[in-house]
């Protein structure tokens, strides 16, 4: 699934990352517990979390994520966009819940990590 398509299904907004709608993303991870993400063994995935501070941008640094979609209307910080743009994360927000952001995804063809 394409980053623009993830942006259309959940009715985000693009923080950063303007250069890579076109980009694939296979699979996703939803969770607020970022000692939990770093368990995952995966590539092209959609990080999706209420954790809404430079910790979740750290974690998928870590974790080789490129792609977060921030939900419940968090916004991200200005310290977030920044180091986003400085690893080159791609940030989304969407007013939707984890669950319901969740479910639009897969039910779309977008695969779980697990």
């Amino acid at each position: 699934m394409k980053v623009k398509e993830i942006i259309q299904l959940t009715e985000a907004t693009l923080v950063c990352g303007e250069g890579r709608l076109n980009d694939e993303v296979e699979k996703a991870f939803s969770s607020d517990l970022m000692s939990d993400v770093l368990t995952i063994d995966s590539e092209d995935i959609l990080l999706i979390t209420g954790l809404a501070n430079t910790q979740s941008i750290r974690t998928a640094e870590m974790a080789d994520i490129h792609f977060i979609l921030l939900v419940r209307n968090k916004k991200a910080t200005p310290e977030m966009i920044e180091l986003a743009h400085e690893i080159g994360i791609v940030l989304m927000e969407t007013p939707f819940s984890l669950f319901k952001t969740s479910g639009i995804l897969y039910e779309s063809g977008l695969k779980p990590v697990y």
